[in-house]
């Protein structure tokens, strides 16, 4: 049995990804929530967590809702993506530490 694929996730009053069927509604949401998990500034250097809101799993898996991104320096628009809120809290604090020189 396949399973249904859901594109459009928001955060309930807890932080908890919740899938959401209505493209409105969504975009309600997206349109003023707070999505930053954890944002750094290293020098000239930004690293980003953020929810993502949108499945970029793409209904492969489970749904990849995370992503830390670097901005500027040695490692500018790296990368990870991630399925879960700790996941995502733990790759912020790998990439400081790449940016930092430290892994």
């Amino acid at each position: 049995m396949r399973r249904t694929y859901v594109h459009y996730w928001v955060l309930d009053e807890a932080g908890r990804p919740q899938p959401v069927d209505d493209v409105l509604t969504w975009a309600r949401w997206f349109e003023t929530a707070e999505r930053t998990v954890a944002s750094d500034h290293v020098g000239d250097v930004h690293v980003s967590t953020v929810f993502l809101a949108l499945d970029h799993a793409f209904g492969v898996g489970p749904p990849v809702l995370w992503e830390t991104m670097i901005f500027g320096g040695a490692l500018d628009q790296e990368c990870w993506r991630y399925t879960s809120r700790e996941a995502a809290i733990a790759g912020h604090a790998e990439a400081l530490a790449l940016v930092h020189g430290d892994a």
